[in-house]
């Protein structure tokens, strides 16, 4: 994922109707060798979705079940098993799924819903050696990540990076909001860390309606007509806070991202369609505000939630370390 050059397909695209999707989805793929260059004949394939909330399914929160659907279609055409996992900070994945209207595409596709929980690994990191991240997500052969782009009231902007930290079983991202939240640089290396340790073998990025204003539920929907597709997760977000016009600064995952060099320079990408100057967008809406990243919940919480911590670190836990 770390190279010196990454490549990000860039394109237009204005539609959800499955067959115009699959047609984009393929023309996005193609430059990255397709999706047989990252899924083979029985591989087990974890699509990780936004699955934010089931409360506001009109408001662009959560990314489009059509898209999953045609990530499944093709993962199945390669040879590979698709299922459908997250992690929602509350209430079920399928649960979420279903308010969000995942149910009918899920049954013609026969495809399984995995909620992130059980048994637990630890990341190699020596500033965050107790972030633990669900057996479920980390065992899948191939991941590929599924982001919406979104405007958040905490992180400015939520996109690839962000969106893996769905593989931290629920409870415990409450927990990092209040370890790590206190400081925005601390709270973006963590998610950072995170995703490096996940490893997605592709992101493909929904930007045809994207999510801005008061993110990541608060705000409204706003048409983009972009899709974006990467094996290189931070070499995706930088391109789109491009496209964005926001400055890399005020991003604490990409900003993070560049300070351990994990996120390339954006004159060494190789954008083999599009370029983010072909695509930028001149007035999207960032928060009106932002808000603390530690939710300010009070002390006798904290503690609740600081002793299910302590009680799950003491669980058995394999060492994690390189898919």
């Amino acid at each position: 994922m770390n190279t010196p050059q990454s490549t990000v397909s860039l394109i237009r695209a204005t539609s959800y109707d499955r067959t115009l999707l699959r047609q984009s989805l393929e023309t996005l793929l193609e430059p990255l060798g397709g999706m047989s260059a990252y899924v083979k004949p029985g591989d087990r394939v974890l699509l990780k979705p936004n699955l934010l909330t089931g409360a506001r399914p009109t408001k662009e929160c959560v990314t489009r079940p059509e898209v999953v659907y045609c990530v499944a279609q093709m993962v199945k055409a390669a040879g590979g098993s698709p299922f459908l996992g997250d992690g929602p900070a509350f209430g079920s994945a399928a649960g979420v799924a279903r308010a969000n209207g995942y149910l009918p595409l899920i049954q013609e596709l026969d495809l399984p819903i995995v909620e992130f929980h059980g048994k637990r690994y630890q990341t190699v990191s020596d500033e965050f050696n107790h972030l633990l991240l669900s057996k479920e997500a980390m065992d899948a052969d191939v991941i590929i990540n599924l982001p919406k782009v979104k405007s958040h009231v905490q992180l400015t902007i939520t996109l690839g990076v962000k969106n893996l930290f769905g593989c931290v079983p629920g409870k415990m991202k409450a927990w990092w909001h209040m370890e790590a939240g206190k400081s925005r640089d601390r709270f973006g290396a963590m998610l950072v860390e995170t995703a490096r340790a996940v490893d997605p073998d592709l992101t493909i990025l929904d930007g045809i309606i994207g999510h801005e204003g008061n993110g990541p539920s608060g705000g409204e929907p706003r048409n983009l007509g972009i899709l974006g597709a990467s094996p290189n997760v931070f070499a995706l977000d930088r391109a789109l806070v491009e496209i964005l016009q926001v400055d890399p600064a005020t991003v604490p995952t990409v900003a993070a991202s560049q300070r351990v060099g994990l996120c390339p320079d954006l004159n060494t990408i190789d954008f083999p369609s599009l370029r983010p100057e072909d695509l930028q967008i001149s007035d999207w809406r960032l928060p009106d505000q932002l808000v603390p990243i530690d939710f300010g919940l009070p002390r006798v919480l904290k503690s609740t939630f600081k002793h299910l911590y302590i009680r799950l670190i003491k669980e058995p836990i394999a060492v994690y370390g390189q898919r």
